[in-house]
C-alpha cells in the first residue's frame, strides 16, 4: 500500500532530515543518525528466513529504528504480515517492514517514532512541543 515516494515524503517532512545513499541503498538521516532505510534482502537473509520456516518477502523492504527489541517483537506480533526481522538484526533495535503491505498512516507513525529516537533531544522536543519556549 505504501511506496518509496511515501517514505521519502514522510521522512523529509521531519526537521533536519536528509536523504543519502549508503551501500547503494537510500537512507534517511536526522543529523548524523539513520532512522529509516531501504533494506533489500540478501541471499543469506532469504536462506535464513527459509530455514526458520518463513517465506521471504519479494517486495520492497524498509528498515526502521525502534526503541528496543521488545518493541520490535510487539510490532511483529501485532502484524506479522507487515513486520518481520531476520537473524542479522538479532539484538539490534530495528524492524523490517513489507512496504507494500503497510498502511501509509501506520508508516507515518513508524517513521516519526524512528525519527524521535534518533533526533537530538532538543530537536525532538521542539517537534513535540512547537509552541514551547
Amino acid at each position: 500500500m505504501a511506496t518509496w515516494d511515501d517514505v521519502r515524503r514522510l521522512a523529509l517532512a521531519l526537521p533536519e532530515t536528509s536523504e543519502r545513499l549508503s551501500r547503494e541503498n537510500v537512507h534517511w538521516w536526522v543529523k548524523d543518525k539513520s532512522f529509516v532505510w531501504e533494506r533489500p534482502l540478501r541471499r543469506t537473509d532469504i536462506e535464513a528466513l527459509t530455514a526458520l520456516g518463513a517465506t521471504a518477502p519479494d517486495g520492497p523492504v524498509l528498515g526502521a529504528r525502534v526503541a528496543d527489541t521488545g518493541v520490535r517483537q510487539a510490532l511483529i506480533a501485532s502484524n506479522p504480515d507487515v513486520f518481520f526481522t531476520i537473524p542479522h538484526f538479532d539484538g539490534y533495535p530495528a524492524v523490517l517492514v513489507r512496504l507494500d503491505r503497510i498502511d501509509p498512516t501506520e508508516l507515518g507513525e513508524l517513521i516519526v517514532e524512528a525519527w524521535l529516537l534518533r533526533a537530538p533531544k532538543r530537536l525532538a522536543q521542539q517537534y513535540l512541543n512547537p509552541s514551547a519556549p
